[in-house]
């Protein structure tokens, strides 16, 4: 869900940015074809950076992290 006025992050933003090497690799696969799936599960089990990275690397890019106002104990 977009906010008006703003953009969202997109896929994979992060990982190019950083030239992250199985970024790069997946970059010269085929989406879906096999050997891509095979390379993409180290992103899953294996990502390179740490979280602290991702949410640094969103803020210096001047991404917010927002959610809806909880109102009457529902998100």
């Amino acid at each position: 869900m977009s906010i008006e006025g703003f953009i969202d992050y997109k896929r994979r933003e992060f990982c190019n940015d950083v030239k992250c090497p199985v970024q790069v690799e997946l970059n010269k696969l085929e989406s879906g074809s096999e050997d891509y799936e095979q390379v993409r599960k180290t992103c899953s089990t294996d990502c390179k950076y740490t979280t602290w990275q991702f949410h640094h690397w969103l803020i210096e890019k001047g991404y917010l992290i927002v959610r809806p106002r909880d109102e009457g104990g529902k998100i």
